[in-house]
């Protein structure tokens, strides 16, 4: 038996080097884990030091990641002020709906505990302390920083994002011939740092398959039967989430529901394709284009929405770091829940076009909160089938918000055809 799962290992190693497919060969590497931490537990002991050096260069990404792309999405859009009140309209409208995805992944990992009892190494669980209990002063003063330096050595995530974000707007107050050379550096930091992301991510089939043996090595293979209940969750909380929220939104905006969904068929396809929403992008502005969105609204809507209005992704987010505080057995109460979804309204803004952006920051916000890292790290496992998911909803809930907008404008005509966005 053993020959033949080890065979069928080799034939995915095979399959993964002919792809050549990062998303593969993740796969791969956590099936190949699985196997080494269930034949020979003693060698996958001595792999853990491969996911701590995958973990430590993930730790140095998200400090300049946050202030860059944060600083660059609010200086950046410094015209907002032109723009005036649907500037205002969409940044609450936005904040509102991925506000409610955030409630809805919450409610949904406490209802089904997909995280509860799944066996974890215990030098693991003892080496997190749970999150200690703080008055409602503490915790707001804890907000903001004393030393920026000393939040990012330590790790302070929402620090780190108040400081960005007080920065940015201190930016965009700026005059524009002493504005641009910071937010210049800013655009290079960010794109720096998304090059710097690809290549640790080069890095992320050893540190998966690393995890994924020791965490095997110490508690067995039922580790594998709680991350497919928590894929079931995901999913069941995003159609909940489409289902109650975004449907309502559309039927309260009077948005024509078949010629929005048919409209939106083949770029939330794209997304869920490619697990990339800047994929999709093209497709999409041209789409709600044809369907009567005033051009103006669709190129300022749907791309700051994609900085802001992260709708799956941020559903996502706030269910995955209770699954992570499930899994170290920490109890978390509805304060600290509530707390851990504000600090994820705020940093999830403006990493859209970061490949494994949800990794960077659910690493960011569990070590926040004093949670073990090696469940997120599991996570990438099936990762590929989630992403697809949230990115598909990200896709749909921009498409749906240049609707909203522009009826909320006064400007949709759905009867009226306009010329795609994209000729030039």
């Amino acid at each position: 038996m053993i020959v033949i799962r080890w065979l069928v290992v080799f034939l995915l190693i095979v399959y993964g080097w002919r792809r050549k497919s990062l998303t593969i060969w993740i796969l791969v590497a956590m099936v190949a884990g699985a196997e080494i931490g269930n034949d020979w537990p003693g060698v996958a002991l001595n792999l853990r030091l491969l996911s701590l050096i995958f973990l430590n260069l993930i730790r140095t990404i998200i400090a300049p990641l946050l202030f860059s792309t944060l600083v660059v999405g609010i200086a950046g859009h410094s015209n907002l002020r032109q723009v005036g009140r649907m500037g205002i309209k969409a940044l609450v409208y936005f904040e509102v709906v991925t506000t409610l995805a955030l409630l809805i992944g919450l409610a949904a990992i406490n209802i089904s505990q997909a995280g509860a009892g799944m066996p974890m190494p215990a030098a693991t669980a003892a080496s997190q302390p749970a999150p200690a209990q703080q008055s409602a002063s503490d915790i707001i003063l804890h907000i903001f920083p004393e030393n920026i330096a000393k939040s990012v050595a330590e790790g302070q995530i929402l620090q780190i994002v108040v400081f960005s974000i007080i920065f940015g707007i201190a930016l965009a107050l700026v005059a524009e011939t002493k504005r641009r050379p910071v937010l210049s550096f800013c655009e290079s930091l960010s794109e720096t740092m998304f090059k710097f992301t690809n290549i640790v991510m080069k890095f992320a089939p050893v540190g998966v398959g690393a995890a994924i043996a020791y965490t095997v090595g110490n508690v067995g293979v039922a580790v594998l039967v709680s991350l497919f209940k928590l894929l079931a969750t995901l999913y069941v909380a995003l159609f909940v989430f489409i289902s109650c929220v975004l449907l309502p939104i559309a039927v309260m905006a009077r948005v024509p529901i078949r010629q929005f969904v048919k409209a939106v068929a083949e770029p939330v396809s794209i997304a869920f394709a490619t697990t990339s929403s800047e994929a999709a992008l093209p497709r999409a502005m041209e789409e709600m284009v044809s369907i009567g969105v005033p051009q103006q609204i669709v190129a300022f809507v749907i791309p700051t929405g994609y900085s802001f209005n992260l709708d799956g992704s941020s559903l996502y987010l706030s269910l995955a770091s209770v699954f992570v505080a499930q899994v170290a057995g920490v109890h978390m109460s509805f304060g600290q829940q509530l707390l851990m979804v504000f600090t994820l309204m705020l940093t999830s803004k403006g990493v859209a076009g970061v490949p494994r952006a949800a990794l960077v920051i659910l690493l960011g916000t569990v070590a926040s909160f004093h949670l073990p890292a090696e469940p997120v790290f599991i996570l990438l496992g099936i990762d590929a089938l989630m992403d697809m998911a949230r990115t598909s909803v990200n896709v749909l809930g921009n498409c749906l918000a240049s609707v909203v907008i522009a009826r909320w404008e006064g400007e949709f005509k759905a009867e009226q055809k306009y010329e795609t966005i994209l000729t030039t």
